[in-house]
């Protein structure tokens, strides 16, 4: 049960009555005048059991954007209802506008529709429909509250997308342009041409030759279609905020984007992610959908405060197969956590794949390092300075074990990623 605000203007109502007849006498009886009203109001007001409330599915939405939460509602009773009902979410689902007025008829039924907006990833879980029905006088109303189950899947935002259409420009550019013919490598025959010096003799193709005057060579076309391997760390350094972002949720940005771009040029997308143990793995077979099967398999994923156990990780990938991949570990670029953690067990994985490190930069450090106007603000420079040096030092000690290093800030590390893709691909380096 619950009272309105009608209550408690009618108990100050009261106070007419007692200045006319200021007596105890007057005050007592006009409160239990009002509790009469309310108990009548209370026994004439529909059962809150007349309401049959069910919940369309809602399905999945990116994290930030707009999805609804659809209630259908009906009154089963033989009495008009009126009243309120709330559909209540947890507060990460953004629930906007969820307190809906009714007036039903015995056997009519309502589209009650609120908005979510997610602020964060993962199932977000309805906690409940509040019916609150009123009686004739609005005095007081019935109230239940009714489980009925419903979950928004949020998805990470991949706000990089946008990035998306240039790169697959230059990727039919880097396909069509006939020059990028590489002699004696790749598996596919493109042409024969004449022997010049210098050509590989395994390559000589006799019978064109005995046809010919001159010795004629085959030339073949590099293989484009290659396997890359995502591996997102989940470890404590992912959980640092760089402008309020979680560094977790940039590099899933920049795997997304690199994904769809490498799906979309015929590569086989592999995805791991785990920190002291694998938390999620994904296979796929070039799939043009492997964007999305991907955020799905993100949604999930959380920052674990542990340090990563990178042989874990590494023998993860190894169980997609022992076939040449690009490896690209996205990883914040910690020089503590890289040096005692992920550089151990890095010759495993450059003996046989490419590999590159993809890590989020504070541009805050950078801040710092140009700010020296007062005495706090120097020692904050010399720091930030200190900090810089230890991760220049660091990238360059994985350049030299054959790491290929991208550092770059959130806004700009997915198309770095995916530049960097693009030129290993136009090189035939993968």
């Amino acid at each position: 049960m619950s009272i309105s605000g009608r209550v408690p203007l009618l108990l100050l109502l009261g106070l007419l009555p007692v200045v006319l007849r200021p007596d105890g006498s007057t005050v007592w009886l006009w409160v239990l005048v009002v509790a009469v009203l309310l108990a009548l109001d209370l026994l004439l007001a529909p059962s809150a059991k007349s309401l049959a409330v069910s919940r369309r599915p809602i399905g999945t939405v990116r994290m930030g954007y707009d999805t609804e939460s659809v209630l259908l509602v009906e009154n089963t009773g033989r009495r008009q209802v009126r009243g309120v009902v709330r559909d209540a979410w947890q507060p990460s689902a953004g629930a906007v506008d969820n307190r809906h007025r009714i007036r039903l008829s015995p056997g009519d039924r309502v589209l009650l529709t609120t908005t979510l907006t997610p602020r964060r990833r993962g199932d977000l879980q309805a906690l409940g429909v509040t019916t609150r029905l009123r009686g004739p006088l609005g005095l007081c109303a019935r109230q239940r509250t009714l489980a009925v189950p419903g979950t928004v899947r949020s998805l990470p935002p991949f706000e990089s997308r946008k990035h998306l259409p240039s790169r697959l420009a230059r990727l039919r550019e880097l396909d069509g342009r006939a020059a990028i013919r590489v002699r004696g490598q790749g598996t596919e025959f493109d042409s024969l041409r004449e022997y010049v010096r210098g050509d590989d003799v395994r390559s000589i193709d006799w019978r064109a030759s005995a046809r010919n005057r001159n010795v004629v060579v085959r030339t073949w076309q590099p293989e484009r279609d290659r396997r890359v391997v995502l591996v997102l760390d989940t470890s404590r350094t992912s959980a640092g905020r760089v402008e309020d972002v979680p560094r977790l949720d940039s590099a899933m940005d920049a795997a997304l984007l690199l994904a769809a771009l490498a799906a979309r040029a015929g590569d086989r997308v592999d995805f791991v992610a785990g920190d002291r143990r694998v938390r999620a793995r994904l296979r796929s077979a070039g799939a043009r959908d492997v964007a999305a099967n991907l955020q799905d398999t993100m949604a999930d994923l959380e920052p674990v405060i542990a340090e990563a156990d990178w042989s874990a990780l590494a023998g993860a990938v190894t169980q997609f197969g022992r076939q040449r991949a690009l490896v690209v570990l996205l990883t914040p670029l910690e020089p503590a956590a890289v040096e005692e953690g992920l550089l151990p067990v890095l010759p495993s994985l450059t003996r046989h794949h490419r590999v590159v490190l993809a890590s989020v930069r504070d541009p805050e450090l950078e801040r710092l390092a140009a700010s020296r106007g007062t005495i706090d603000e120097v020692y904050d420079a010399a720091a930030a300075e200190q900090a810089m040096v230890r991760r220049r030092h660091t990238a360059e000690l994985l350049r030299t074990v054959g790491l290929d290093v991208v550092d770059a800030d959130a806004e700009r590390l997915p198309p770095a990623l995916a530049d960097h893709y693009l030129s290993l691909k136009a090189n035939g380096l993968l």
